[in-house]
């Protein structure tokens, strides 16, 4: 009798539960969120821009010549700083490799770096030596890692300077001789860049310029004889850049 009565409790079971099924409200299943793309700065591609600071040239002079006779040996004048302000442009251009950025950049600047010393030799007792510098201009490329919107770089190339030399009456500003040149040496240099809208950056920058040696003729004067003097030439700059990129600096990231 008993086992009668648990097979019916089960029949029944099973006659009742597809019925609570069939009225259950059918499942819906929903399609996870697409994901949204973040913005991400390119630094590739064309960009110009101003820049302006200062900076500063040590000069040192060493007389070897005096009226076409050789000075053996060769009389030290001693060196200065020539400081000043400086500013310029800039263009270039830049490819990116994930988070690596490369480029290439050409940079003009007009400075009035200025600077003199009374000159330690013998033979020019009385007279200092100035130094100028009214051009400078950098050929550099440049490797650098950004993070996002940050790049910092290294940069490094082929440095020019504009250089005007004289020879002053020690006290009295008279010049007694003149000679310039353009000088031509190697840079190296490093800088941070921050982009603060879609298409504008500002950034600073250092530069170290080795310019080396140069023997430099001072023609005679009614004031003073022929000359020659080596002069060794080395530069450290830093600017503030604003550059604007042209093109469209955005991309898509997932």
């Amino acid at each position: 009798m008993k086992r009668i009565l648990l097979t019916g409790a089960g029949l029944a079971v099973l006659g009742i539960a597809p019925a609570m099924a069939a009225d259950l409200p059918a499942r819906y299943y929903t399609k996870a969120p697409a994901a949204i793309p973040l913005p991400v700065y390119s630094w590739a591609g064309f960009y110009g821009g101003l820049n302006a600071g200062g900076g500063s040239s040590r000069n040192c002079w060493t007389l070897n010549n005096v009226a076409g006779v050789p000075v053996v040996p060769n009389q030290f004048e001693g060196c200065h700083d020539a400081t000043g302000g400086m500013v310029g442009g800039q263009f270039g251009y830049r490819w990116q490799s994930a988070s690596w950025v490369f480029g290439l950049e050409a940079q003009g600047d007009w400075t009035n770096f200025s600077g003199s010393n009374p000159s330690l030799a013998p033979l020019s007792a009385g007279a200092s030596n100035q130094t100028r510098i009214d051009a400078i201009g950098l050929f550099t490329g440049q490797v650098g890692y950004a993070w996002n919107n940050l790049l910092w770089y290294t940069k490094g190339g082929a440095a020019v300077t504009h250089d005007k030399y004289a020879g002053l009456l020690t006290g009295t500003g008279i010049i007694l001789d003149q000679a310039n040149e353009t000088r031509w040496g190697g840079t190296i240099g490093t800088g941070l860049e921050y982009a603060f809208a879609p298409n504008w950056s500002v950034g600073v920058e250092y530069d170290h310029l080795f310019m080396g040696k140069s023997n430099i003729g001072f023609a005679a004067t009614t004031l003073a004889t022929s000359r020659a003097d080596s002069i060794k030439q080395d530069v450290d700059i830093g600017t503030v850049r604003v550059n604007y990129r042209f093109g469209a600096p955005l991309v898509a990231k997932y």
